[in-house]
C-alpha cells in the first residue's frame, strides 16, 4: 500500500516538536553552565588543601631496635600441590596486643573473613577481634582505637561481623572519612559530587558484593561511592612497647599473601600515634589530643636512622634516594604495584647511569580467585626494560595462590642501605596525596643485621634457592603487552585506574 509522507493507515502523523530558539539558548546555557561546575568541582577536589596532619614526616630518630617480619606462600612448582606457607606478620601483631599494658591503636584498611576460594585460609579477621575484646575485657579502661576503612561497611551499606564485635567490647572503631580525601579519578568524581551522590534513597543492599559472593551486598549509593577509589590503605599498629609497619592486611583472603612488615621501639611510636591522631580528629571533628603518647628518651645514636612518612612524603624521600644513586650502587625493589611515572622514570635513569637494578614484582594475575589483565606491571616492565636498554632486570613472583603484596624498596649506597617499606604501592593514587598511606623509612649500614636479613631475603626470592619463588621475566611478557602499554598508557592520563 502507498502511503503518503506524513500519513499512515490514513491517519496523519503529529507534527514533530521543535525548540524554540529561546529554549535551545535556555538548553545550551544550562549545558554550560553544568560544565563549568563540573570543571570546578574536579579542579577543586584534585588540588583543594589536605586535612591537617595529613602527608607526614616525622623527626629521624636513632635506635637499634628494628626487626622485620616476612609472609611468604611458595611451591617448588607453578602449582599449589606443594604449596608452603611462612606466615609469620599476624602471629607478631598478636603478641603485641597481648603484651600492651597501656594502649593499642590499630589502622588497618581491609579486615573480613569473605572468600569465594577454596582454600582453608588462616582465620585473621576473627584472632585479631578475639584477641583485642580479651584485651578490652580485661583492662576496661585501657584505650583500644581501632581506625579503619570504610569499605569495611560496605560504604554504608551493612555493619561489618568483626567491627561490631568491637564495638559491642567498647575498643573505639572509626571509619575513616573519606570526604576531604583529593579526588584520584577526578572525571568519575565529578560527576559523583554534582549528580551521583545526590541519589541515595536508603534501604537494603541488592548488588552483588565485588570481594566475595557470600559477602553482604551493596546498595547502589554504596556502588557509585566506591567507585570513586579513595581509600585508607594504611596498615599499622602501635602500642607503649613498639610499632609495626606492614604491607599486610587482617583480611583472611589475604592470609597467603606475600608481604614484610618492620617492628620499631622507642619515641618513634610517637610519630606513628600523630599521623593517625590527624586521621581520627578529621573524621570525628575532634581538635587537640585525642590519642596517648610514651615517655621515652630520645638515645642519642644508635645503628639505625628511622622515620615515619605517610602520602606524598614516601614519594619525596624514594625519589631523593634514586635520584641520588649512583654507578656501583644497587636497587632492589619487591612490589605488588609499580608505575607512578616519576618513579618509574628515575628507577630507568637510575639504570641508565650504571646502578643494579633488579626488580620483583608480582604479575598482577591474581585477585582474590579472580584473573586480572596484567595491568600495571606488565606493560610498565616492558617500557622500563626497554627504555633501559635491557639493564634492569625482572622476576615475577611465582603467585601459586594469592598475591606478592610487598612494597619493599632497598637502595643500597655506599655503607648504608635505604629502606622504605609499608602500605605504599608505587602508584599515582599512593604516592601523589590521593590515598592515605604510610611507610617506615629506615637507613641501615650495609653490613648490619637489619640489612642482611632483607638482602638475604630478596636473594633467596630472587635465585630460588629452595622453591621456585620466582619466574623469568618472558613468563607473563607476551603479544598482548604492548597493546595493553596503549590501554595503560590512556587509564594513566584520563587517571581511570584501580590501582
Amino acid at each position: 500500500m502507498d502511503l503518503e509522507r506524513g500519513e499512515v493507515m490514513g491517519k496523519k502523523q503529529p507534527k514533530r516538536k521543535r525548540f524554540t530558539k529561546k529554549q535551545k539558548q535556555i538548553l545550551w546555557l544550562a549545558a554550560a553552565v553544568f560544565l563549568l561546575i563540573y570543571i570546578a568541582v574536579i579542579l577543586y577536589h584534585t588540588y583543594k588543601p589536605l586535612p591537617e596532619g595529613v602527608n607526614y614526616k616525622g623527626e629521624v630518630h636513632w635506635t637499634d631496635d628494628v626487626e622485620v617480619f616476612t609472609d611468604l606462600t611458595y611451591s617448588k612448582t607453578k602449582k599449589k600441590d606443594d604449596m608452603q606457607h611462612e606466615l609469620n606478620i599476624f602471629d607478631e601483631v598478636y603478641s603485641m596486643i597481648e603484651e600492651a599494658d597501656e594502649f593499642i591503636v590499630l589502622d588497618f584498611f581491609l579486615m573480613d573473613h569473605y572468600s569465594d576460594e577454596k582454600l582453608d585460609f588462616p582465620k585473621i579477621a576473627e584472632t585479631i577481634t578475639k584477641k583485642l575484646v580479651e584485651k578490652k575485657k580485661a583492662h576496661p579502661d585501657m584505650p583500644i582505637v581501632f581506625i579503619t576503612d570504610p569499605i569495611n561497611k560496605g560504604y554504608g551499606s551493612y555493619e561489618s561481623k568483626w567491627f561490631g564485635k568491637l564495638k559491642d567490647a567498647g575498643v573505639e572503631v572509626v571509619y575513616t572519612d573519606l570526604e576531604p580525601l583529593r579526588d584520584s579519578m577526578p572525571l568519575y568524581s565529578g560527576l559523583y559530587r554534582t549528580l551521583f551522590r545526590w541519589g541515595d534513597i536508603g534501604g537494603k543492599g541488592w548488588i552483588p558484593n565485588a570481594m566475595a559472593s557470600e559477602a553482604p551486598k551493596f546498595r547502589l549509593a554504596s556502588y557509585v561511592e566506591l567507585l570513586n577509589v579513595k581509600s585508607n590503605h594504611r596498615k599499622v599498629i602501635a602500642t607503649e612497647k613498639a610499632g609495626l609497619v606492614t604491607s599486610s592486611n587482617p583480611h583472611d583472603a589475604s592470609g597467603f599473601h606475600g608481604n614484610v612488615a618492620l617492628k620499631v621501639s622507642g619515641p618513634i611510636i610517637n610519630d606513628l600515634l600523630e599521623a593517625e591522631e590527624a586521621v581520627l580528629n578529621y573524621t570525628t571533628g575532634k581538635t587537640g589530643q585525642t590519642l596517648p603518647r610514651i615517655e621515652a628518651e630520645e638515645p642519642e645514636d644508635g645503628e639505625y636512622a628511622v622515620q615515619y612518612v605517610t602520602e606524598k612524603k614516601i614519594k619525596d624521600v624514594l625519589l631523593d634516594q634514586l635520584t641520588a644513586a649512583q654507578s656501583g650502587d644497587r636497587i632492589r625493589m619487591g612490589m605488588f604495584f609499580i608505575a607512578e611515572p616519576d618513579v618509574v622514570k628515575e628507577v630507568t635513569e637510575a639504570a641508565k647511569r650504571g646502578v643494579e637494578v633488579k626488580l620483583i614484582l608480582d604479575p598482577n594475575q591474581n585477585s582474590f580467585g579472580n584473573e586480572k589483565s596484567g595491568l600495571p606491571n606488565r606493560p610498565v616492565v616492558q617500557k622500563l626494560v626497554e627504555d633501559s636498554e635491557g639493564a634492569i632486570e625482572v622476576r615475577w613472583y611465582n603467585t601459586v595462590v594469592g598475591q606478592y603484596h610487598t612494597k619493599l624498596v632497598m637502595i643500597e649506597r655506599g655503607d648504608n642501605v635505604h629502606i622504605l617499606n609499608g602500605s605504599a604501592n608505587l602508584t599515582e593514587r599512593t604516592l601523589d596525596n590521593y590515598n592515605l598511606e604510610n611507610d617506615l623509612y629506615v637507613i641501615a649500614p650495609t653490613d648490619s643485621e637489619l640489612a642482611g636479613e632483607l638482602g638475604a631475603y630478596f636473594e633467596r626470592l630472587w635465585n630460588n634457592e629452595d622453591a621456585l619463588f620466582t619466574l623469568d621475566m618472558e613468563e607473563y611478557q607476551n603479544t598482548f603487552t604492548r597493546p595493553q602499554r596503549v590501554i595503560y598508557a590512556l587509564q594513566e592520563w584520563l587517571k581511570l585506574t584501580s590501582y
